[in-house]
């Protein structure tokens, strides 16, 4: 698909979105740089840098996907490249889920072994400065351009109706309450708190774990043919469930099936009568007719030229 067959309707948004997701890892690299070099023998840190790292990789597949969706059908891919956006999300969704079962495993052994965490001096300024508040600096600094970008991306990917955009706006929250917690857990362990790091970073594991849940159910009926998801739930998109309403009333008896295909809906109509089997529509030998799954006449609608 390239770009003149993207909808002229989301093109600027199309554009805006690869822009922000740019954006999003030149900040991202920067935060995963500062906060590996400060993050010292602190879990709540150790937990903060793993995200902020996985971070990158909503942004990065988005982009991947989205140059390929431009591209044109070819002879091995004739349906073009729309659903690689499928496999983007999952991609988003696993890595979201993963990082947040790791970070619970994690922070949980930490709790049960009752291990304190140490935090110096600043090596690389002296003695005088507490190693606690470079962190403290530092996950301040993290939470500033998550705040920023997620909201920004949150209505652009409902616009779009992309799930890896949305997801990533997930990931952008759980960036930003990551640098938060992480504060807590930080300044706890100043004040002789030993289990503040890691029931910090044991809280926020929990919340991404939630995000990483829902997005990762999504993920895979979309891959499966099923109906059109919402961005947020498991539960049928509202404008799918209006457009499998109305093509109902309109073909009467017909039954109507609706999958989704990275940001589009395809729909298919069979109807009751005056059609041949799938038998009689197969070419080859009868006994290899299971191969023809679905028949669907293609009838493509242009808007009118006002």
């Amino acid at each position: 698909m390239t770009v003149k067959h993207v909808p002229e309707e989301i093109r600027d948004d199309l554009r805006r979105a690869r822009k922000l997701e740019w954006w999003t890892l030149f900040w991202q690299s920067t935060i995963v740089a500062v906060m590996f070099f400060a993050m010292g023998s602190s879990q709540a840190m150790k937990s903060a840098w793993i995200e902020d790292f996985l971070g990158l990789l909503p942004a990065a597949t988005f982009l991947i996907a989205l140059r390929f969706e431009q591209k044109n059908p070819t002879e091995r891919f004739p349906f073009g490249f729309a659903r690689l956006d499928s496999f983007a999300f999952l991609i988003a969704a696993s890595a979201l889920l993963a990082m947040g079962l790791f970070l619970v495993y994690d922070s949980s052994m930490k709790l049960i072994n009752m291990e304190h965490p140490t935090i110096g001096p600043a090596p690389f300024v002296g003695p005088d400065l507490w190693m606690g508040w470079v962190m403290v600096a530092v996950l301040a600094y993290s939470v500033v351009p998550p705040v920023i970008l997620g909201r920004i991306k949150k209505p652009l990917a409902e616009r779009l109706q992309d799930k890896v955009l949305f997801t990533d706006a997930l990931m952008q929250k759980a960036d930003w309450m990551t640098g938060l917690a992480g504060a807590f857990g930080v300044i706890g362990v100043g004040m002789g708190w030993w289990w503040a790091d890691s029931v910090a970073a044991l809280v926020i594991s929990l919340d991404i774990i939630n995000d990483g849940r829902k997005t990762f159910a999504i993920a895979t009926a979309e891959l499966v043919d099923g109906v059109p998801r919402k961005l947020d739930t498991n539960e049928m998109a509202d404008d799918a469930r209006a457009l499998e309403d109305h093509l109902k009333d309109s073909y009467g008896a017909g039954e109507v099936r609706l999958r989704e295909s990275g940001r589009y809906i395809f729909a298919e109509v069979d109807r009751l009568s005056g059609t041949p089997s799938m038998d009689e529509l197969w070419p080859g030998k009868p006994e290899r007719s299971w191969r023809l799954a679905s028949v669907c006449e293609v009838k493509r609608i242009s808007k009118p030229v006002a």
